[in-house]
């Protein structure tokens, strides 16, 4: 069975990337072969003369499958800004990024698609992570940074996406502020008002032990039948 999903996020610098990595590693411990994608990433360092991306490289190092980089992250943009003015106007294809998802869903049983940014944050001139998600048809995974301010942020972004017609199958919870007054009150409120699965948390870490932050998430039961998900 083929499963794809796309991941998004309540701002940046949440969590997105490390919950991603998890999840990777959760699929993985029930069997599935697993890859992930970062169709568009901002803050490229030069890796033998080429832009990488830090988050692509670690979704690549918690994969099961290989695959080459240009597959993971099509577009790279050196300035750490967002991709919409790191582009510098270069057009964002949505047929380059659907086609290198294609490839990866012919490796592996999973594909997890990051976002960059939130929900509506602009990947170019013309494109936004919203958009991407429905050329892709994905479902989605919105990944919450628990601090002041993201109850608010949490219920938009779910109501964002539940408007832009594509279906929420989880959320998960991410620990960003290590002593934060009133953590597990602000989870639980969000595991009442989200109205989507709630896949667990991630606890504050300095460490990226994926292994161990995957032991507290559960995979989605939600499947989305389209042509992306085939038996």
């Amino acid at each position: 069975m083929k499963m794809a999903y796309f991941v998004t996020g309540t701002d940046t610098d949440i969590g997105k990337t490390w919950a991603t990595a998890a999840l990777l590693h959760r699929f993985r411990r029930e069997g599935y072969s697993v890859a992930g994608m970062k169709p568009v990433a901002a803050g490229c360092e030069r890796r033998g003369g080429k832009l990488q991306n830090q988050d692509a490289l670690l979704l690549m190092q918690n994969a099961s499958v290989g695959a080459e980089y240009d597959l993971v992250n099509p577009y790279a943009f050196e300035q750490p800004v967002s991709p919409h003015l790191a582009c510098g106007g270069a057009d964002v294809e949505p047929a380059i990024i659907s086609a290198a998802f294609g490839a990866l869903q012919q490796r592996a049983q999973v594909v997890l698609v990051e976002g960059a940014g939130g929900w509506y944050s602009p990947l170019s001139l013309t494109l936004d992570n919203a958009g991407l998600a429905r050329i892709l048809g994905l479902p989605v995974l919105v990944v919450v940074g628990i601090r002041l301010g993201c109850l608010n942020h949490a219920r938009l972004t779910l109501q964002a996406v539940a408007e832009s017609g594509l279906p929420c199958a989880g959320w998960v919870a991410v620990q960003i502020v290590e002593h934060m007054p009133y953590f597990a009150e602000n989870v639980a409120y969000l595991q009442a008002e989200l109205p989507a699965q709630f896949l667990g948390m991630l606890p504050y870490s300095e460490a990226g032990d994926f292994e161990f932050l995957s032991s507290g998430l559960r995979l989605p039961t939600w499947q989305n039948i389209d042509l992306h998900q085939e038996n």
